[in-house]
Formats: C-alpha cells, sequence, structure tokens
C-alpha cells in the first residue's frame, strides 16, 4: 500500500494496554487539552500505537487506554486505499457545509465494543488540524474510510462513542452482539489477545 505525503511516521516500541470500554466515564466526557508536550506524552503516543496495532484498529483515542487528555493516533488507508498515519494532539474537525456534504452510510465499529458493527452514515471528506506529540501543527485531510476515522477518533476525544449517533434500535443490536462476543474478548484486551480471529 502507497503511503501519502501528508503522513506522519508513527512511534514504535510502546507498551500494549488494555482498552478501555464503553460505560467507562472517561469514554463518556469532553478530555482535557494537551498543555505539555513532555516525555510523557511521547511515551503515551508510542504506547497507544503498540495498543492500536495489536487490537488492528485503524484508530485509537486516549481515553480508550483511559487518559484524560485530547489525543489520537491512526493508521489507515483513505478512498484511494493510500495508508495515511498520524499522531493528532488537541484536534480542530473540520466537515463540509451542510449543503455540500454528501453522507457515507457503512458499517462502523470501536475498540471500546470490540466485535460490534452497525452502519453509521457520516460526511465522505473530513479535515482535522492540530499537532503531533512534539507540537509541531499537523493537518489532515480525508476521504473514505479515512475520513470516518478521523471523525470516530475526534469524536472520542469530546466524550461521543458511534453508538451515539446511531438510532436507538441499531445501539441496542450493537450491545447485544458486543455481549454475544465478551468472553472472546479479556477484560485486558489485546494485551491478552481475542480468542476469535478479527478483520
Amino acid at each position: 500500500m502507497a503511503s501519502h505525503p501528508s503522513s506522519r511516521p508513527l512511534p514504535d516500541g510502546g507498551t500494549v494496554l488494555p482498552i478501555t470500554r464503553w460505560g467507562t466515564p472517561v469514554m463518556h466526557h469532553e478530555l482535557k487539552d494537551v498543555t505539555e508536550f513532555d516525555d510523557a506524552l511521547a511515551t503515551l503516543v508510542r504506547d497507544m500505537t503498540a495498543t492500536m496495532h495489536a487490537a488492528n484498529g485503524v484508530g485509537l483515542a486516549a481515553n480508550q487506554v483511559g487518559v484524560d487528555l485530547k489525543v489520537f493516533v491512526f493508521d489507515c488507508p483513505d478512498d484511494d486505499d493510500v495508508r495515511v498515519t498520524g499522531v493528532v494532539v488537541n484536534p480542530v474537525l473540520t466537515l463540509p457545509a451542510t449543503a455540500d456534504r454528501n453522507l457515507d452510510t457503512a458499517d462502523e465499529g470501536c475498540l471500546s465494543l470490540p466485535g460490534a458493527f452497525t452502519e453509521c452514515s457520516r460526511p465522505d471528506v473530513a479535515s482535522v488540524t492540530g499537532f503531533d506529540e512534539t507540537g509541531r501543527p499537523v493537518e489532515f485531510h480525508g476521504t473514505g474510510l479515512l475520513a470516518r476515522c478521523l471523525q470516530h477518533e475526534t469524536d472520542h476525544l469530546f466524550g461521543t462513542v458511534f453508538g451515539d449517533r446511531v438510532p436507538a434500535k441499531a445501539r441496542k443490536r450493537l450491545h447485544k452482539r458486543h455481549d454475544e462476543l465478551a468472553e472472546a474478548y479479556p477484560d485486558d484486551w489485546p494485551v491478552t489477545p481475542a480468542s476469535i480471529e478479527e478483520d
């Protein structure tokens, strides 16, 4: 898969952490702005990257490892199947004006509700600006799955899970499917791997 010019390399050498589940308070409120670009933030980003890759995810927000800070990492293809990677701290999401908005309806899932997917409609393009873990400005423009990922991860930092964006019946089905698969995902997953094959 080709790499995109706006990609920023993700750090390696992190420790895989347990993923926090929906229902935990840190998943459902706006997180704190990052004010210090220090070694602790660099370590967090390394650990988040390792955790995302261990869970076969395309993005991960800080509250998904229990940390109350506006940071996410991602490793996700765009609409042209070009891989884009990066770190976004204190993101500002920009979506097309309502009149210019094309909605893409596709299956969406969340590492904090593992194994469960349902259709969710989102704008098919999105841009995000912010900073990397060293404090340098970054900007990413996404189409396709990457647009969905940028929106999904920014949502997390403001206390919104994608289940909040789907009808009540779909939300109920999501939780039912997750409950059916719960035994396959240990409490400390992905530190302990899931006992089923993941896509």
